[in-house]
């Protein structure tokens, strides 16, 4: 695997035919699940077993929408496509910018990005943050390349790294702005665990889901150097056409403030 993408989304990435009807169908049972939309069975007048209508009870109050499901793409680095950075000593940092352990030792340039993902309690209504889980962030640097796979950088392993939820069920990483490649928006990828130990045992995934930038934000970025390339492939791109964030975005979308000159904060909820 080269992990070029000037010549087309890869085949394992969403967007991506394939992963299309699997997602569907995901979102279909959470769509339905969400609206309180459960097949009953009842009875005719002659006691004869019926299907009826589905319900259309309201969930409990209590409840919101978990993080919608998305692919891990082609790049995890979790075990899954073979190569695994989970268990590697060092995995477990906030500052992901540079490579670590037996690694080149390189260090991703760009413009400075610090990453909040908030690990929430879908089943109590969000409120309760969850404490104590943990989170493994990946995403291509301003090239667009992904350490590990991607040409010229599969001796890097940057722009990874795994983060336990304090208190307030946060994870924060120090990162580099992403850069754009052909026909994928903007995206950071994250996979939510139980545990701290789950993470760095690479199992036991509760949740894996993609943030998406808002475009105004990446068209700042993608006019500094280094990003040349974000430009062109992002003027071809919107997020409604998008493989992943086009059937819906609204818990995906961060929230992002700060500037090109002093860094930029993305911060996300991740209800699980």
């Amino acid at each position: 695997m080269n992990g070029r993408h000037d010549e087309g989304p890869h085949e394992h990435d969403r967007g991506l035919a394939h992963d299309l009807p699997v997602l569907a169908r995901r979102r279909m049972i959470r769509l339905m699940a969400g609206a309180g939309l459960v097949p009953l069975v009842g009875c005719t007048a002659d006691g004869k077993p019926s299907a009826s209508a589905p319900s259309s009870a309201s969930p409990p109050a209590s409840a919101c929408a978990e993080i919608p499901e998305e692919t891990a793409g082609p790049f995890p680095g979790d075990g899954s496509n073979g190569v695994n950075v989970l268990k590697e000593s060092g995995v477990v940092r906030s500052d992901i910018t540079r490579s670590f352990g037996r690694s080149a030792g390189g260090t991703a340039r760009g413009v400075p990005l610090t990453v909040t993902l908030t690990v929430v309690d879908a089943a109590s209504g969000c409120g309760t943050p969850k404490r104590g889980a943990a989170v493994y962030v990946w995403h291509c640097d301003r090239a667009g390349a992904y350490s590990l796979y991607s040409d010229g950088v599969t001796e890097e392993n940057y722009l990874r790294g795994v983060q336990e939820t304090d208190e307030r069920g946060r994870a924060t990483f120090t990162s580099v702005f992403p850069g754009c490649y052909q026909g994928r928006w903007p995206h950071i990828h994250f996979e939510v665990f139980g545990s701290l130990a789950d993470a760095t045992a690479a199992r036991s995934i509760t949740n894996t889901s993609q943030l998406a930038f808002p475009e105004d934000v990446c068209e700042a970025v993608y006019a500094t150097e280094g990003y040349e390339r974000s430009v062109t492939h992002l003027r071809s791109l919107s997020i409604e056409s998008d493989g992943v964030f086009g059937d819906g975005r609204d818990q995906q979308l961060a929230t992002v403030t700060g500037s090109v000159d002093e860094g930029f904060g993305a911060s996300l909820t991740v209800p699980v």
